[in-house]
């Protein structure tokens, strides 16, 4: 029996071209389950409730949280960390209720979207999540000690963040992959409000961090700040900081260790938050999100790093390496001569050595990387992909730290002169900073939308040709066949070779060119995540702008920066994979 023309076109947009067997393909169609019939506005309408929710629900934790670092004798009950406490809350309440009870119903979750939560990413977040417990342990034991002098509400907060924190992590460890088709309303309203707590927690460490330093950069230069005006704008933070020093840490050995080790591993609490922020969003938005049933994962996210030992990579991991040693070399050297004033001049010239020496062979590396792309015209990857246009905006979003303080050392160059080598070094650090910046969005960003299978456009030819033809569709169902099982094996190269009679030197470049990128991003990641930061204490725009208007600049800036390494390993580890 032949099926209606209806049937026969929807079945062969699932199956190949050309079948000869339309009954059994519309069989599959009629066992696989279908999405949800639902009107085209429902899910925008969904998620624009959802949206606005968390939208006013960030806007009013900023201000609160704004209002508590420039101005915290005026929110006397502490409004902004009580209001941090019950966005905690009920986030857990809606992570206790998705994972004890939703979960187990039926049909809440059909399919996965095998895009998200990939390993490095979920290897990191972890990581991540470990020291950021290790954190609240720290908190704890340093706000216990000054009891005395902290308020109630911050004092609890460690309670209730490090499970908040905890329970998170596992719902991303285990659930990120989720395409939830059930209780949408309640799902995107429960993860918009955890998105939420995510980036108000993250405002609220940075808006912290912000304030000590500039305490630890006024006692260092003895508010001997560059000009008057710097002086003049910094009055009233200098006060502010004043009064905040008289609850000091005791004597004790015990309080000084908690302390010390709350300000070493304060930076991995703002990166966790940034990137459970960004699973998070990918989770809101593959609520109620279909997937077709010919849906497979691609072969590349099956591949392991054997594939890249078995290639023989080894001048990319020879030259990051070397760049990691001498990295992790100039991170200790300066840590312990900027604080000597007869060696405070010399930290300064091997920070900038190094990123001068370091960021212009990236940037050869970067340039290699697209032109190896252009020459190997690999197709282009089709469809919506929430995980990929979220990675893409995150690279351009994140990029815009560094690149905003380039711009405003460009200016303050240009209006007050570079004044010595110290300057002409921060210009040039700035300068190739830029280049650096866009020359490697530009190859990782071609490299994300590039096709997993190389030989995807020849193969699409060859079908579409077929079809044309009216020829059999056995041969090409072999051949695709053949070719995704050499994907799965490790061995598309080799299926290259054999269509191609070349060499497939482009996969061994790019993976040479993303070895040495991802070890050269992790160092540039460790050295100001870690507190190096000689913009704030050496630098045109502190000269021009004044102290406290480009202290503000860059303690935003750099938080971004430091995330934008961190998510530049995850994709660059994803494209030395799927090369």
């Amino acid at each position: 029996m032949n099926p209606d023309p209806g049937a026969t076109e929807a079945d062969s947009s699932w199956g190949s071209p050309g079948s000869e067997e339309p009954v059994q393909s519309s069989d599959h169609q009629i066992q696989e389950p279908e999405p949800d019939p639902e009107p085209a506005w429902a899910p925008s309408g969904r998620s624009l409730i959802s949206g606005l929710l968390g939208l006013n629900v960030v806007l009013l934790g900023a201000a609160l949280v704004a209002g508590g670092a420039f101005n915290p004798e005026g929110l006397k009950h502490q409004e902004p960390q009580l209001f941090l406490l019950l966005l905690m809350g009920v986030s857990l309440v809606w992570m206790l209720w998705y994972l004890l009870w939703a979960r187990k119903q039926p049909g809440i979750c059909p399919h996965k979207d095998h895009h998200a939560g990939g390993i490095p990413v979920t290897v990191v977040l972890m990581l991540f999540a470990a020291f950021s417990l290790l954190l609240c342990v720290f908190r704890v034991g340093y706000l216990i000690s000054m009891s005395d002098c902290k308020p109630a509400a911050k004092v609890l907060a460690p309670f209730i963040e490090a499970p908040f924190l905890a329970l998170q992590s596992y719902l991303l460890w285990a659930h990120s992959k989720d395409c939830i088709h059930r209780h949408k309303i309640i799902t995107r309203s429960g993860l918009m409000l955890i998105l939420s707590a995510d980036l108000l927690l993250w405002l609220n460490a940075v808006t912290e961090d912000t304030i000590h330093q500039e305490m630890e950069l006024e006692r260092a230069d003895g508010l001997d700040f560059s000009n008057a005006n710097a002086s003049e704008a910094g009055n009233s933070t200098v006060a502010g900081s004043l009064n905040a020093t008289l609850c000091q840490c005791s004597a004790s050995a015990a309080c000084l260790i908690f302390r010390k080790g709350f300000e070493v591993l304060y930076p991995f609490s703002m990166e966790f938050y940034l990137m459970a922020g960004c699973m998070v969003y990918v989770l809101w938005k593959n609520v109620g999100r279909p997937v077709s049933p010919g849906h497979r994962p691609h072969a590349a996210q099956k591949l392991t790093l054997q594939v890249v030992y078995r290639g023989g990579v080894l001048y990319g991991l020879v030259s990051g390496a070397l760049v990691l040693a001498a990295g992790v070399a100039v991170f200790i050297l300066y840590q312990v001569w900027v604080s000597r004033r007869r060696l405070r001049h010399t930290a300064f010239l091997i920070f900038y050595g190094y990123h001068l020496a370091v960021m212009p062979a990236m940037s050869l590396c970067c340039l290699a990387g697209v032109l190896v792309h252009r020459l190997e015209r690999r197709a282009s990857e089709e469809g919506h992909n929430p995980t990929r246009s979220l990675d893409v905006t995150l690279l351009v979003a994140a990029a815009l730290g560094q690149l905003a303080l380039s711009y405003f050392s460009l200016v303050a160059a240009l209006a007050v002169g570079t004044g010595g080598p110290l300057g002409d070094l921060d210009l040039s650090y700035s300068l190739l900073s830029l280049l650096e910046l866009i020359l490697q969005n530009i190859f990782i960003i071609e490299g994300l939308h590039r096709h997993p299978d190389p030989l995807a456009k020849r193969k699409e030819r060859r079908q579409s040709s077929i079809f044309t033809l009216k020829k059999k569709s056995t041969v090409p169902m072999q051949e695709e066949g053949k070719t995704n099982m050499s994907l799965l094996d490790g061995t598309a190269p080799a299926a290259a070779k054999e269509h191609d009679g070349k060499t497939p030197w482009t996969k061994r470049a790019i993976q040479e060119i993303c070895a040495f990128l991802i070890l050269s991003n992790i160092m540039l990641w460790v050295i100001p995540a870690f507190g190096v930061h000689p913009q704030f204490e050496n630098g045109l725009g502190k000269q021009f702008f004044g102290f406290s208007p480009w202290f503000v600049l860059v303690n935003l800036g750099q938080p971004l920066s430091v995330f934008y390494r961190m998510h530049s390993v995850g994709a660059l580890m994803e494209l030395l994979i799927s090369a």
